[in-house]
């Protein structure tokens, strides 16, 4: 299948409408939702990165990377665009950039890109005011490369919420030893005065750098952190934890000047469903409750190895960032070695959410290489989501 033909593609479940009790397909040759972009699993490079942005106009911008044998992360990673005016219904792909590891968003009217330039390289940022068709280019520390991957650290990070919060927009990166064992993250946030040029580095501020205490038990790895203000005004770095069991996070406070990360072990990890894959919170403008879409395990599918285990998505809530409770689940595979709706990035639209997932789903040429390696980014939307009560 074309690239171009799945670009403007039928879809099976244009609309999700979530009802408490749905959410689980059965099993076809294409996944739920909209699709945007498909790559078969045969050209071993993979869909990684889901990103989306909601333009002034109305109108959405989706990104994705590739990773895998063939992507060529390390060297000249490649990020896709799309953009689609008619709120989801088709897309089509409007650019394809120098880019991995990378999330949209939107400020004073500009849509930008942040992430790294490379699989463990730069930290960069670009801008487009054209709605995502063309691109600055990060060529140097006054046009978005921010940090320079150099004495052998480099950057890592996913497709995470900015904050605005305290006149500043927050956003969470990791560091990490060039070619060391997966693992070995340092955490940090990042920063900038929300007036000032976000393509300038010397605008920007980081935090020291922290890396998880093994010695406590609690995880082996932190990444992929939300920035995230939570009741009390605290800013957070919020942030998925590699652990055997399903559901810890660890939370790292940031001081408001942005300039210092505390962790208190004591305190600092909570129970979030899901929380050992990636995940993003935001908080909603309406009824200040946090809401999360996470790759929680059900009962039924209990047993194996849970970071694996991709295959239901769940909508979890908070009134305080520390008790989570599951609303629904959203989508459900049957397969879960195969089947996956992972990496999801979330956006508030008025009373209904709309999501992009890393999509591993059957297809004509066989289906996913496996639950983790998605062969499609898929578009989704859930309605009334405020109304969907708290699953017993």
């Amino acid at each position: 299948m074309s690239h171009k033909k799945t670009s403007i593609i039928r879809s099976l479940v244009c609309c999700l409408h979530v009802f408490i009790g749905l959410g689980s397909y059965a099993q076809t040759s294409t996944p739920p939702g909209v699709v945007v972009s498909h790559f078969p699993a045969s050209g071993r490079a993979y869909i990684g990165s889901p990103s989306i942005a909601i333009l002034p106009n109305g109108n959405y911008v989706a990104s994705h990377d590739l990773f895998g044998p063939e992507a060529n992360s390390w060297k000249n990673a490649r990020t896709f665009v799309f953009e689609s005016k008619d709120k989801g219904k088709t897309w089509s792909r409007i650019a394809e950039l120098n880019q991995f590891w990378s999330g949209l968003f939107v400020h004073n009217n500009a849509l930008y890109l942040m992430g790294t330039l490379n699989e463990e390289g730069d930290c960069v940022i670009r801008k487009s005011t054209d709605g995502g068709h063309s691109w600055t280019e990060p060529i140097d520390g006054n046009n978005g490369l921010l940090i320079k991957a150099e004495g052998g650290m480099g950057y890592h990070t996913s497709t995470v919420p900015v904050l605005d919060a305290y006149g500043r927009l927050w956003r969470g990166m990791e560091e990490v030893p060039q070619g060391a064992p997966w693992g070995s993250f340092k955490a940090f946030v990042m920063s900038v005065n929300k007036e000032d040029n976000l393509l300038k580095a010397q605008n920007w501020l980081s935090t020291n750098k922290l890396e998880i205490d093994r010695s406590l038990n609690k995880g082996t790895a932190w990444l992929e952190g939300n920035a995230v203000l939570d009741p009390q005004g605290q800013v957070l770095d919020m942030l998925r934890v590699h652990y055997p069991g399903d559901s810890v996070a660890a939370r790292i406070r940031i001081s408001k000047d942005g300039k210092v990360a505390e962790f208190n072990a004591k305190t600092g990890f909570v129970i979030l469903p899901g929380a050992t894959k990636k995940f993003n919170i935001l908080r909603d403008p309406k009824t200040k409750i946090y809401y999360t879409l996470t790759n929680a395990v059900p009962g039924e599918f209990r047993g194996g190895n849970m970071e694996r285990t991709r295959n239901t998505l769940y909508l979890l809530s908070s009134k305080d960032l520390v008790n989570w409770e599951k609303r629904a689940i959203i989508l459900q595979g049957k397969n879960v070695a195969k089947h996956g709706f992972q990496y999801i990035d979330w956006k508030f639209e008025g009373n209904e959410i709309i999501f992009v997932s890393r999509t591993a789903y059957d297809d004509e040429f066989g289906g996913a290489d496996n639950q983790h390696n998605a062969n499609y980014l898929t578009f989704h939307r859930i309605k009334d989501f405020r109304k969907i009560p708290v699953l017993d």
